[in-house]
């Protein structure tokens, strides 16, 4: 029988200060050593805007620990990710002396606290009182020595700070590149005849990396075409130049072989050759206008969504292979066919669309289809905006995310 735990015991019993914050800063709570080593009570800190409790020494024209405290904890807010900060001098004033200040300083780290739409509902902000580190204990000789150890800990602060910031800007520099490459490796489909299809992609917006999602459409003999979409596991420019590859092995293949299974097996032969490539998914479907028929075949890959003119939705998922390279010896990959009326709707997309952290993938689906059967009135590029509408996160998506939708 598992115990019950008294969580609010737990956190006003953890050694250290923790405290936790709105994404607006606002404090919602604060342990016992929080309240005892900042000098306040927890009245004096729950419901209160942190930089009112604790607004930054007028005193110091250098002081600097308001401006990289906040823009610590709006990281975490924007990105759902924990940020480490360097050590920051942050002085308090006495409460029971207004007007004098007490050197301090901190080494805080501050983490998210995800609700169940994958917004960041708390952030924790967790702080090491280090100022009696850098104090002397007694004797000037060790008085001395302190000093002489707190400058050299703030100037290495200082420099640490500067390097985070340069990796932000390397990383910045990298997603710019990566999405480069990317838009160049995936430009607007060429006509597919008299057909009508839309195409978007969207990058994640909580990271600095670019993933390797991709999209394709070929044009096949007679009235038909195959489109495809992947997902390479990975990030930033090796996996956009992965994505790359396999894009154009796969567009190739889809061109000659007699079918979408045979394509991906041609693929996956190919990946194992291809640094990066392993675990990655796909699905590729064959659409037949003279036959009324879609022959697929899916690696690893959420199954594409048939929306009939109905508003049904079916997911043609009968055809379902582990992703490339997760065989150890080359077996035959399944396809299937599924009929469709005209004025039907397919619509293929990558992971980032509909799975969510903490929620069955059936629960993505369901919602998916829900959003289809709504707006089935929709053309292509209509239903695509709508579709991103309804299913990406206020705060943004995540993951990447290809789409691809063609009236049939």
């Amino acid at each position: 029988m598992n115990p019950h735990i008294d969580y609010e015991a737990v956190f006003q019993a953890l050694p250290g200060m923790v405290a936790l914050l709105t994404p607006e800063l606002v404090y919602a709570d604060a342990n016992e050593d929080f309240q005892r080593l900042a000098g306040r009570t927890r009245e004096q800190l729950v419901g209160r805007y942190i930089f009112d409790v604790f607004p930054e020494n007028p005193n110091d024209p250098a002081a600097a620990g308001r401006r990289e405290t906040q823009a610590s904890m709006l990281r975490v807010v924007a990105t759902g990710e924990r940020d480490t900060m360097a050590l920051v001098r942050y002085d308090i004033e006495d409460p029971e002396r207004p007007g004098q200040w007490e050197e301090h300083y901190w080494s805080p780290v501050n983490a998210p606290v995800l609700g169940p739409d994958d917004q960041v509902m708390l952030i924790v902000h967790r702080v090491e009182e280090v100022t009696e580190l850098l104090r002397a204990r007694s004797g000037p000789a060790a008085g001395d020595r302190a000093r002489v150890l707190e400058a050299e800990l703030y100037t290495r602060s200082r420099e640490l700070q500067e390097v985070n910031e340069r990796l932000r800007l390397a990383h910045a520099r990298d997603r710019e590149v990566a999405l480069t490459l990317q838009e160049a490796m995936l430009p607007a489909p060429s006509p597919v005849g008299h057909h009508r299809a839309a195409v978007r992609y969207q990058p994640a917006t909580r990271t600095l990396n670019v993933c390797g999602d991709w999209y394709d459409l070929a044009e096949l003999p007679g009235d038909s075409i195959a489109v495809a979409v992947g997902d390479i596991v990975g990030h930033g420019l090796t996996a956009a130049g992965v994505m790359g590859q396999l894009r154009s092995a796969l567009s190739a293949a889809c061109r000659v072989a007699d079918g979408p299974a045979r394509a991906l097996e041609a693929l996956g032969l190919y990946a194992r050759f291809v640094e990066g490539a392993e675990s990655a998914t796909a699905v590729t479907a064959f659409i037949d206008w003279d036959r009324h028929t879609i022959t697929y075949s899916s690696a690893g890959h959420p199954p594409p969504a048939l929306l009939h003119p109905d508003g049904t939705v079916t997911f043609l998922d009968r055809a379902t292979d582990p992703p490339l390279g997760a065989r150890p010896e080359h077996v035959p990959r399944p396809q299937a066919h599924a009929p469709f009326t005209e004025g039907a709707t397919l619509v293929l997309y990558t992971d980032g669309l509909i799975e969510r952290r903490r929620e069955d993938i059936d629960v993505g689906l369901a919602r998916l289809a829900d959003s289809l059967t709504r707006h089935r009135h929709n053309g292509p590029e209509g239903l695509a905006d709508a579709l991103l509408a309804d299913l990406l996160l206020p705060a943004g998506n995540t993951d990447d995310i290809a789409l691809v939708v063609i009236r049939l």
